[in-house]
């Protein structure tokens, strides 16, 4: 085995250490005894290198009496020295800088030109980001750098603006101008220019999942006397990660605020941090797009409403931990908002800010209130998206009173569907969460195809094991199912014969049933 060679960076830490005029003629019977390339190699007459000494000469003065092939050995040792220390100090500056990280980095919308990077600290810092076309490496892009602070919880998103369409890119975080290590991969995706082009579509994939709930003792409800936490089977966020897809819908539940965060801006702050910060989620969040609306435990109390006094501090919370496109409409609150992905346009909306208060017996019952109805059906006359996939957190069809669902604003859920059907809106599907179990129900409707509501529901809060014997006379026989679970949508075909298929997975990611929708059945 070939001696270590000192070079490059070690060679620049050794020349400061040279004394002035010792004999650079004593490097030459080291590199004649052993195959070790000197930092400096004997300089030539009249060059500037005739006064250089090497590091040799400062560790062994007195050279000349000594073992020439022993003192090599030496020097050898003081640059394994001098490199594990420089490996020492970098890595003291990599984990310092990892300490300083506390959620993320999470990949948020991601369109053609533009996608956006979350990330929270524990402090406040600098963050900023670098990213690069895996294709061309040597042009790096940098966003502009944002400062985390206590009044923002410490959050910062970072926008990759010099993205170009259909293509991949690596980055880096960097706190206070360091680059944060991690041991997953960062990259995001920019989706392709397909439009008008070939009739060979690109295909495209989105998860789905809600009610994801994480343990924190001294804050769980008890059992029999003894703290016992909601929530459980938290490997299927590996079995999320390894499975697939462009893009990933939280429908809500996302988060579970408990009696101590909810009355409080800092305690639904804090909630909020402690839940984007389980471990074994952050793998999870660099893996692909991040999209989510909200349901009662992320807006407030359970089947929480419109009355629910602290809602504008939820939705603070929501706009500050999630990278969504938008939130909300211009003179309409909530966290309503739109994203494209290929021949799929996602309807993200609100079923807390407008919702009737729970009990109310006098008076017309509403979700989503009269302004939101109105935009939704307007958005779905205008989208040219092959399907068009309305994401609300509670189940829109279902027959099951006991659940807190549309069967309970049976005006409003009537008026969508006749304004679907009278605006000849194609390929609409429905997906819900809420209900801690999973189905897909079917609305037929005459003279036009049938409406389908695909919920997918917990993620690890409690399941409901007993679903399949719970009555809905939508539900599509054998899609029932009790576990913890994730569903995912995917789209793929050729132009005009585009597929649709809805896939129920387990808590391992093994497939539980699918189901495919062509184009033409919802037309």
């Amino acid at each position: 085995a070939r001696p270590l060679r000192p070079t490059g960076a070690l060679c620049e830490l050794a020349r400061p250490l040279r004394p002035a005029g010792a004999p650079a003629s004593l490097l030459a019977p080291c590199d004649q005894r052993e195959p070790l390339r000197a930092c400096s190699p004997p300089a030539t007459n009249g060059s500037p290198l005739a006064n250089e000494v090497s590091l040799r000469s400062f560790f062994f003065p007195k050279l000349n009496a000594m073992d020439m092939k022993q003192a090599c050995r030496l020097l050898v040792l003081q640059h394994v020295v001098v490199a594990v220390a420089v490996f020492i100090v970098a890595s003291s500056v990599m984990l310092a800088q990892r300490s300083l990280l506390r959620s993320g980095p999470m990949l948020g919308h991601a369109d053609m030109r533009e996608a956006r990077v979350w990330v929270q600290t524990t402090q406040p810092a600098l963050v900023g980001m670098t990213y690069h076309d895996r294709e061309t490496p040597a042009q790096v892009f940098t966003a502009t750098p944002v400062q985390t602070t206590h009044e923002r919880a410490l959050t910062a998103v970072l926008v990759a603006d010099s993205a170009e369409p259909g293509r991949t890119y690596a980055y880096t975080v960097t706190i206070d101008g360091q680059p944060v290590s991690v041991s997953y991969p960062t990259t995001f995706h920019t989706q392709p220019v397909w439009k008008w082009r070939s009739d060979d579509l690109p295909s495209a994939s989105v998860m789905i999942g809600s009610c994801f709930y994480v343990n924190e003792e001294g804050y769980e409800r008890h059992r029999n006397g003894q703290e016992a936490g909601y929530g459980s089977e938290f490997e299927i966020l590996q079995a999320m990660q390894a499975t697939p897809t462009d893009a990933m819908l939280w429908l809500g539940d996302n988060v579970y605020l408990r009696e101590p965060d909810w009355n409080s801006r800092s305690g639904i702050l804090k909630r909020f941090s402690h839940t984007r910060a389980f471990p074994l989620l952050q793998p999870f969040l660099a893996s692909r797009a991040h999209y989510a609306i909200w349901d009662d435990h992320d807006f407030g109390p359970n089947n929480a409403g419109a009355s629910f006094w602290g809602k504008g501090l939820t939705l603070e919370a929501h706009e500050l931990f999630w990278a969504n496109p938008s939130v909300g409409l211009p003179g309409l609150p909530g966290i309503m908002t739109s994203f494209e992905l290929i021949d799929m346009q996602f309807f993200l909306l609100d079923d807390r800010w407008y919702r009737t208060t729970e009990g109310i017996t006098d008076g017309r019952k509403q979700i989503l209130g009269q302004q939101q109805v109105d935009w939704l059906i307007q958005a779905l006359a205008a989208s040219t998206a092959t399907f068009k996939v309305i994401a609300v957190g509670s189940q829109f069809l279902t027959t099951d009173q006991s659940k807190e669902a549309f069967v309970h604003a049976q005006e409003e859920r009537l008026q969508i569907i006749e304004r679907i059907t009278a605006n000849k809106s194609r390929g609409v599907v429905f997906v819900t969460g809420d209900v801690n179990g999973a189905e897909l129900s079917r609305l037929d409707r005459p003279g036009t195809y049938p409406l389908y509501d695909f919920t997918s529901s917990s993620i690890t809060a409690g399941s409901n094991a007993r679903i399949a014997e719970q009555v809905n006379a939508y539900r599509i026989v054998g899609t029932a199912y009790g576990g913890h679970n994730f569903g995912t949508l995917t789209v793929s075909g050729p132009r005009k014969q585009r597929v649709l298929t809805l896939r129920l997975h387990d808590a391992t990611g093994k497939e539980v049933w699918q189901r495919s929708l062509n184009e033409s059945d919802l037309r």
